[in-house]
Order: structure tokens, then sequence, then C-alpha cells
């Protein structure tokens, strides 16, 4: 395929980009048509690397009709769930699921990693419902699922969960997560997930420290014993919000030993702006990670939207270009970072190869009607090509030969 006509930024003028197969192979001002090559006019329209959703909760996305969540908060949010599973079936959640999943590709995603509850609650049946999700999307998107596991985890009480983590990673689960700062102990949780993870030689993507008491971190402890632990598979933390309450000293000394350990972080300002901080009247916190500290030290920081229309979070579009506009804004990102923040670097948290518009990498781009990034962000106007490998999964353009 030939793209002819593409603003690619960093290049003073129109260029045309060539697909072949999976990736980019050549990108230059004027490429000459191939015999049987079908081309794409992009008329001036922008030309990045696709979106990349790295937390999502596709399993309670569009409950927001259908369960309440009066308090406002994440507790509230939690009871809300549980109280209303009688409300939710494996077949309801799949189309729910699918259902999201498109939505968010036609917005230019191309890759989702969305967490799925495994309780003694909802056992097995988000796992089973995402499973045959991702069987149904295969073709456009990449869409990893972790088991976000119930507490508690460590000791001899954990042992149900931990064996309900071990059956979903046979499941086809990719990952593990869960949730240590609602554990009665928190740092035993950190240590029987990782353990737990090292027995399966999966990786791990922890909620972590989502609240705002100055006095509970435990994202330092996850940090050292990854260290201490010598465990060599991808770690995520996601949320981290307790972070942000520190003082900068001790954000940045947290930060180092983050970027030690090699774990990533997501800050999630979508659902966080919304449960966070309803105890503080005055001089209400933001209810995001450092994420400037963070940036300094080396750590990868992405950004997600976490829930979808949901008892966490009763609004969002599917759209990463919202997380990037609230990054701008509550996390006083530049655009440019921000883009990044939901496209090549959320790719890279999870764990993927590069993609864009760059000879060499993956033919995972968006066609956007925009000037720049800034201006895609600004208006988000509708993604007029999706590619994912190479291969147009959403379109409003006809294409010509």
């Amino acid at each position: 395929m030939l793209l002819q006509g593409c603003k690619i930024e960093g290049h003073a003028q129109l260029q045309d980009v060539r697909i072949t197969g999976e990736l980019v192979t050549e990108v230059e001002p004027k490429l000459a048509k191939l015999d049987d090559e079908q081309v794409v006019d992009a008329k001036g329209s922008l030309l990045t690397c696709a979106l990349a959703e790295p937390h999502a909760h596709l399993d309670k996305a569009f409950l927001a009709e259908r369960i309440d969540n009066p308090t406002g908060d994440l507790m509230g949010a939690i009871h809300a769930m549980e109280s209303s599973r009688d409300l939710i079936t494996v077949s309801d959640t799949i189309e729910r699921a699918e259902r999201a999943v498109r939505l968010m590709v036609s917005n230019g995603v191309t890759a989702i990693r969305t967490h799925a509850d495994v309780t003694e609650w909802n056992n097995l049946d988000s796992v089973e419902a995402l499973v045959e999700v991702r069987n149904r999307t295969r073709d456009i998107v990449d869409l990893q699922i972790c088991a976000l596991l119930g507490w508690p985890l460590s000791g001899q009480v954990g042992a149900s969960n931990r064996d309900l983590g071990r059956r979903a990673i046979q499941m086809g689960a990719d990952i593990l997560g869960g949730c240590p700062h609602l554990d009665v102990d928190p740092e035993g949780a950190n240590i029987a997930l990782l353990e737990l993870a090292g027995e399966l030689n999966c990786g791990l993507d922890l909620h972590t420290d989502e609240h705002t008491d100055v006095d509970r971190v435990s994202l330092e402890h996850l940090s050292l014993r990854v260290i201490g632990s010598g465990f060599k598979n991808s770690v995520v933390a996601s949320h981290c919000v307790s972070l942000g309450m520190q003082t900068e000293s001790v954000q940045k000394r947290i930060a180092d030993r983050v970027a030690e350990a090699g774990i990533s972080v997501v800050a999630l300002p979508h659902t966080n702006l919304f449960l966070q901080g309803r105890d503080s009247p005055t001089a209400t916190p933001r209810g995001l990670t450092a994420v400037a500290n963070l940036r300094r030290a080396g750590v990868k920081v992405a950004v997600g939207a976490d829930n979808l229309q949901d008892p966490f979070n009763p609004i969002g579009r599917g759209d990463p270009l919202e997380s990037a506009g609230l990054a701008i804004l509550a996390a006083h990102l530049l655009p440019q970072d921000a883009f990044a923040s939901v496209s090549d670097v959320a790719r890279s948290v999870i764990g993927l190869t590069a993609a864009g518009p760059q000879v060499g990498a993956r033919a995972d781009l968006m066609l956007t009607a925009a000037g720049s990034v800034r201006d895609a962000i600004a208006n988000m106007p509708n993604r007029i090509l999706v590619f994912y490998k190479g291969q147009i999964t959403s379109s409003l353009l006809a294409p010509s030969n």
C-alpha cells in the first residue's frame, strides 16, 4: 500500500509512505506507484503512530447505566460492583467488552491491556469473556489480558486467590495483577504476586497505592523486592496516586528506586480525578502520581483511561486522545509528551514493538485530519484511517487504485 501526501511531524514537506506486509518500508517526499499497489491519497492529513490503551477494564465497560456509585469514591465503586454481580453474565460481558474494543479501534487504538476481575465473587467469568473477545478481535487489535486477583494474597488465607491466578493464566490470561494497597498485608501481597508471577513465568501489572494517604506508599517496597529478587519479567505499577502526595525529596528517592527496578508506571487521570480527593474539600489533590519526577528519573510513564462509563468512571469516549488532553491539564505534560504517553510510550510499557511512520517500524498507524499532534489532541477529530499490522481496520476514506 502507498499513502500519498501525508503530514508527518518533523518533516518540512508532505511525505509518501509505503507499507509492505506489516512494516513501513519507505518514507520519501515522492514515491512511484508499484504495479497492483493500493494507493490512498492522505490529502495532507496527519500520519502518526496508532494509539494504545495501557490500562482498561473491558469487563466493566458501559455498566454506568446499570450500576450506580452513589458515594463516587473507590470503595463505593468496588462495593457497587460486588453487590451487582447477579446483573452481569459472561455473554453480557462479551457484548460490552467487544463494543468497547471496536469503539477504541475506531479512535485509532491498535493495542489494549485490559484487567479482568478474578475474585471469589467473579471467579473466572471475566477471563472467559475477554478471551472470547480477544479471539473475535485478533485481526484488529493486540489485546492483552491481566488477571486482577482479589485479596488477601499472602499466606494460607491467600492460597485460594493465588490458585485462581494460576487457573486464569491457564485459561488464557497473559499476566497477573492485583491490588496490594487494598490487602491487609500490602507488602506480603507484593511478595506473593512476584513469587506467583515467577512460578508462572509471566509479567505483573499491579494496581498500586490508589489512594491519597501520605502515610501509605507500597511502591518503594515493590521496587526493592523486584531489585532484590532479581525478577526478570516486566513489572508495571498503575495508579501510584499516593506518590503524588509525598514531598519532592521522597518522590525523587522512590522514583530512583522505580527506575532502578525497571518498573514502568501508568498514570490514570480519567478515573483517579473522579475517585480521589473527595475527602479533601480544600486544596483537593489531583489524584495523580508524581509524573514529572518519575519521568526525570528515567521511568517510562504511560497514560491510560482505566474505566469506561462504569461505577469507577461514569464518562469516557474510548479515545486515548482524551487521556492525553487530561495529562496536559492535570499532569502538566506538553502536547508531544502527552501524545507519546498514549502511543509510543504506552506500547513500550505493555511490551510491544515500535510502530509509526518510520522505516522499519510496524505499520500500526493513524491518519487524522489535523495539522499537528497538538491540534489532534485539542480537537479530537475523527480518525480517517486506522492501520493494524499494515491492514486498514477503520476507515472514513474510500481508498482508490
